[in-house]
């Protein structure tokens, strides 16, 4: 958790003294590791003791990076805190007696009876126990930050962090908080811009509250970067943008380092970042015309149109709608190789990345007569991307009936999976899949928790489709796992969820708050025997 530490110590020797090793890792010989690599936390403190029995708490003395300007600050009375998960107490020559330790953590407030899963395969109950406590432990900022060494939000970390944060808790103010916040601090990429329509998209869904869409519409149409689009549609951050562009995207108001102008992402780290690496891009060629950067332009769109609609801009959404359709065709006749039957990474480039297939399949890009040789070549390629790219993966695989790879992939023990996360002793995500991906890396990133919101929205298929969860569309896809249940807490109440199958005829029961519509997938009716029920008032 993010903590400090509160001890009482009975000592009868003046200038006794404590030191206490704070620590994520474990060293091969079983202690707290002193020199951990990249960012992962470790911090020596001494304790001057007072003689007789006294309870001390310890103040965590502040990190020149992550109490910066660009960070987010906590509550003066709270003090400073670090992430650890083992305190080691070495003393002098004199001998205290530790009576008590506590570990005092900060974090939102936090249901942890709200959500619920267990399934046949012990290394996804694993995944899905990792990435909770990632959630609860990362809200220490009341913000969602990209963890300790920066604490500073971004928005594809925080629409990450959301959803799986949803699928924890019935809790909606931190997102919103985060969400809005970010709006009007933004960070310079195009992808994380965009992102921000994502946030805005999933707070209406899941809350119902149309107030925040009504706030910030002219902020979000603006970060839908439609003001990019060319005569296809397509964008590019690279061409010349309109004056207002950055003010209206309030980029001046960039709190880490501020930069007037957009950039392309695609993903994190790029091969530079680890030298002899090929990054966490596939090797994307980031061309001007990039294709993961126009795949998220047509999803901000078409969620923009939705937004708009709710809030009764029809002319508005048609607007979008018919922006959104100009870029589906640009991309599908401009950044596809036909030969292939792949998508390429960007107008003139001939390299194809992992990257420029799962998102088109993330987002409905893919025709059907495209669909085999996209989805042969997406899993050719493995996990060649960051566990930020990961959430995509998952979803367009999901999306697209691969539900026995994508299964494959969250359970998987290589280097590249959250088991391994575990195996390196880590109890929160991590940032990359290992050190040697990023060499920086922390223990703490909760834009690693992609299964925990992928296993309710998609594994069991319980998705809302109308704003406050009023209607979901059930496709459950459990593939090879013999039985699951779940518990998925909305604002409505929770739904939970059964799924068993050992017999010849599939079961598949779910329980929903009465008022709840539930539409049934067509393939589900003829691979499962489904049983909806009503829970009582």
């Amino acid at each position: 958790m993010f903590a400090t530490v509160e001890l009482s110590v009975t000592c009868n020797t003046p200038d006794a003294m404590l030191r206490l090793h704070l620590g994520e890792k474990l060293d091969a010989s079983g202690n707290v590791d002193r020199q951990p690599p990249g960012t992962i936390r470790y911090r020596s403190i001494d304790v001057k003791l007072t003689v007789g029995t006294h309870c001390y708490r310890i103040a965590i003395p502040p990190d020149t990076q992550n109490t910066g300007p660009a960070a987010i600050p906590l509550p003066v009375e709270a003090g400073d805190v670090v992430p650890f998960r083992y305190c080691e107490i070495d003393a002098n020559h004199a001998t205290p007696t530790v009576e008590r330790i506590h570990q005092l953590a900060i974090h939102v407030p936090f249901d942890d009876t709200a959500a619920s899963f267990e399934c046949s395969d012990a290394t996804l109950n694993a995944v899905w126990q990792l990435c909770r406590h990632t959630i609860k432990a990362t809200t220490f900022c009341g913000m969602y930050v990209d963890g300790d060494r920066e604490r500073i939000p971004y928005e594809g970390d925080a629409y990450i962090n959301q959803l799986s944060h949803y699928a924890c808790d019935a809790h909606y103010q931190t997102a919103r908080y985060t969400h809005e916040y970010l709006v009007q601090h933004p960070t310079w990429f195009a992808d994380w811009n965009m992102h921000s329509v994502f946030m805005a998209w999933a707070d209406v869904l899941y809350t119902g509250d149309r107030e925040s869409v009504n706030c910030f519409y002219d902020d979000l149409v603006a970060k839908t970067l439609i003001d990019l689009g060319a005569e296809d549609g397509l964008i590019s951050t690279a061409a010349p943008r309109p004056a207002e562009l950055e003010r209206k995207l309030h980029l001046f108001h960039a709190r880490y380092i501020a930069k007037d102008s957009l950039q392309d992402l695609v993903d994190w780290p790029p091969g530079s970042f680890t030298v002899g690496g090929i990054g966490e891009r596939d090797n994307h060629d980031m061309r001007p015309i990039n294709t993961v950067i126009n795949a998220l332009h047509y999803r901000a769109l078409v969620l923009m149109a939705a937004m708009a609609r709710l809030i009764d801009r029809t002319s508005d959404a048609d607007r979008f709608s018919r922006q959104a359709e100009k870029v589906r065709q640009a991309i599908n006749s401009k950044l596809f190789d036909p030969t292939r039957g792949i998508y390429i990474d960007g107008e003139g480039s001939s390299h194809a990345s992992l990257h420029s297939n799962m998102m088109p399949l993330a987002f409905g890009l893919v025709p059907p007569k495209r669909r085999d040789t996209v989805l042969q070549f997406v899993k050719s390629r493995g996990m060649a991307c960051s566990v930020y790219g990961a959430q995509y993966l998952l979803e367009g695989l999901y999306d697209y009936g691969e539900a026995e790879y994508a299964l494959s992939l969250m359970t998987s023990r290589s280097d590249r999976s959250w088991w391994h996360m575990l195996e390196q002793g880590s109890t929160m995500t991590l940032e990359a899949w290992a050190h040697r991906y990023k060499n920086n890396l922390d223990w703490n990133h909760a834009w690693g928790t992609a299964p925990i919101n992928i296993i309710p929205r998609k594994l069991m298929g319980i998705e809302p489709v109308a704003p406050g969860y009023a209607h979901i569309r059930l496709r459950p896809q459990p593939a090879s796992l013999t039985h699951v249940s779940i518990k998925v807490p909305t604002p409505l109440g929770p739904i939970i969820a059964d799924y068993d199958g050992t017999t010849s005829q599939r079961r598949y029961t779910i329980t929903v708050p009465g008022e709840m519509r539930v539409d049934l997938d067509d393939a589900v009716r003829q691979s499962l025997a489904v049983d909806v029920r009503r829970m009582e008032a």
